[in-house]
């Protein structure tokens, strides 16, 4: 990478930080391979004066979903799982489902499928948006947070069970809708491995590939590099943000009895870009592998018909020119995009605005952490991306 590049990206992220659009953050950019780029400014902590390094431990959230997506396709490719098999073969709950239709409720025409779960066309939501599907989920989580801390906490698989009675916002797979999909899959992903989620994850994906500072808490001897998550107050100032949000400990100090395939996961800008390079070099890394090429294919290829991305777009107007398969955008039509890159270009984001992309055309992977509140890609994520992609 040029060196006009670096200090470009250095400066967008600098300036960023400046404005307070974040307190600290951290890029890795890597072309066929090799590290051509690292960058970072800000703060981890900004109360205790520690600064963003590139050890730091971040809260993933909804950047686990790719993790639990690979999971869940290393017992497809395994010949353990059926994409086509109904939920309800792992939770009865699921039997019987029922869809919202209007003002009422009517039995769902078809049972809900692992492949439902791993493409968000499931008729599962999350929270805060006020319908029945929506109200319900708020309910389940109010349960979650109220024993989140204490010694009986709210287990994957029962939270699965929960989501079973969960009235869907359509019939599965007849349109498409950000949710809770991936959490259950974590739970299937149990069921069939008969491992908790996270040791099946450490079995299988992390400790093969070597990432070292993955998982769902963060030991007490790593826990000073776990970065801070900020919000911000009325006057736009920064402020620790100290909430438990989706049924995740925010402190990261326990192992948690829901391990969430949604938005659980804690790790490094370098540990998530050993799983990033894993997928773009096919499924292998450093001679282990880890997936099949035909998966990684099938993962990266896009999965949605035309009623469901128009569902996609207009959840994610961000999204635009985007398809959506096993838990992460694909792009389809780079023309459309609000941001530069090229047909097949996938990855994913995270509520603290946690970001990554492999692009095959340029042999690019690009990871950027950060801890904000409600951010998801962000214009500074944008502008970063738009820097590195334009390279060529």
């Amino acid at each position: 990478m040029e060196t006009g590049t670096k200090k470009r990206l250095q400066g967008i992220l600098d300036r960023a930080v400046e404005n307070r659009e974040l307190a600290g953050g951290s890029l890795l950019v890597l072309r066929d391979g090799r590290e051509v780029c690292y960058v970072e400014a800000g703060m981890a902590d900004r109360e205790a004066g520690r600064p963003v390094t590139r050890d730091k431990i971040y809260r993933l959230y909804s950047m686990s979903k790719p993790l639990t997506a690979a999971a869940a396709m290393k017992l497809v490719e395994e010949g353990l799982l059926d994409l086509g098999e109904p939920v309800a073969a792992f939770f009865p709950s699921y039997a019987n489902q029922a869809v919202v239709r209007g003002q009422t409720l009517t039995a769902a025409c078809r049972e809900m499928t692992v492949q439902d779960l791993l493409h968000m066309t499931s008729g599962l939501v999350y929270g805060g948006r006020g319908d029945l599907p929506a109200r319900y989920m708020d309910e389940v989580f109010e349960q979650i947070d109220s024993r989140l801390l204490g010694d009986n906490p709210v287990t994957t698989a029962e939270f699965a069970s929960l989501l079973g009675r969960a009235p869907l916002a359509f019939e599965p797979g007849e349109s498409w809708r950000y949710g809770t999909s991936a959490d259950v899959l974590g739970a299937v992903v149990e069921a069939v491995s008969g491992k908790r989620f996270g040791d099946y994850l450490e079995e299988a994906i992390f400790r093969p590939l070597g990432m070292r500072d993955t998982g769902f808490f963060v030991p007490e001897e790593n826990r000073s590099r776990l970065v801070t998550a900020y919000e911000w107050d009325e006057e736009g100032g920064l402020i620790p943000y100290r909430g438990n949000h989706l049924g995740i400990i925010n402190a990261m100090d326990r192992r948690p009895g829901f391990e969430s395939g949604g938005a659980g996961l804690v790790s490094t800008v370098d540990d998530y870009a050993r799983f990033a390079q894993m997928l773009l070099n096919g499924g292998q890394l450093d001679g282990v592998r880890i997936l099949s090429p035909k998966t990684v294919e099938f993962m990266t290829g896009g999965a949605l018909n035309g009623r469901q991305e128009e569902a996609l777009e207009a959840y994610f107007p961000n999204l635009c020119g985007y398809g959506y398969g096993c838990l992460m955008r694909i792009m389809k039509a780079p023309g459309r995009a609000r941001t530069f890159g090229h047909a097949g270009e996938y990855g994913w984001d995270g509520w603290l605005g946690c970001h990554f992309l492999n692009d095959a055309a340029m042999g690019l992977t690009f990871v950027f952490m950060m801890q904000q509140k409600d951010t998801g890609t962000t214009p500074v994520v944008r502008k970063l991306r738009n820097a590195v992609i334009s390279e060529g």
